[in-house]
């Protein structure tokens, strides 16, 4: 896989209108569009550097899930939209650590209220499902290079 042109953003923001679907009986979204909302995040953290995550599979990278915490501070509803912070916070070798802040943008609650707030990390492993370094463009990213000196 080529190496993106540009450098890949350590951080971003994208809004979410909570759909129909993501909520519960009483219109409040469940807990689990929250996982999908952060992995919307992630992927486009690389889209905005021009990679997609079809290609880094494509070319055997893999970056599964190890990690996932999420804090619900408060409900969000149907048809409010939600903006979700991306943050790459650290890694390793062979590993990604994200931050989350989910605030509510647009509906009942007031604009710019954290509602849930989240971690994860993804381990890089190839198609044979075991570990492998990250792509050297993706390993050094800023946040990475604050933890010099840390081995994983």
């Amino acid at each position: 896989m080529p190496a993106p042109t540009i450098a890949v953003p350590v951080e971003g923001r994208i809004r979410v209108r909570v759909r129909y679907c993501e909520c519960d009986p009483m219109g409040v979204a469940h807990h689990s569009a929250y996982i999908a909302w952060l992995e919307m995040g992630r992927t486009e953290l690389l889209r905005e550097a021009e990679v997609s995550y079809a290609d880094m599979e494509a070319a055997g990278i893999l970056l599964p899930v190890t990690k996932i915490e999420i804090r619900y501070r408060a409900p969000v509803r149907y048809d409010e939209v939600v903006e979700i912070e991306t943050r790459v916070v650290g890694g390793g070798r062979a590993r990604i650590d994200h931050a989350y802040v989910v605030r509510n943008s647009e509906g009942r609650s007031p604009v710019g209220m954290v509602v849930a707030e989240g971690s994860s990390t993804l381990g890089c492993v190839g198609r044979d499902g075991r570990p492998r370094p990250l792509p050297e463009w993706l390993a050094q990213r800023p946040a990475k290079r604050a933890k010099a000196g840390r081995r994983d």
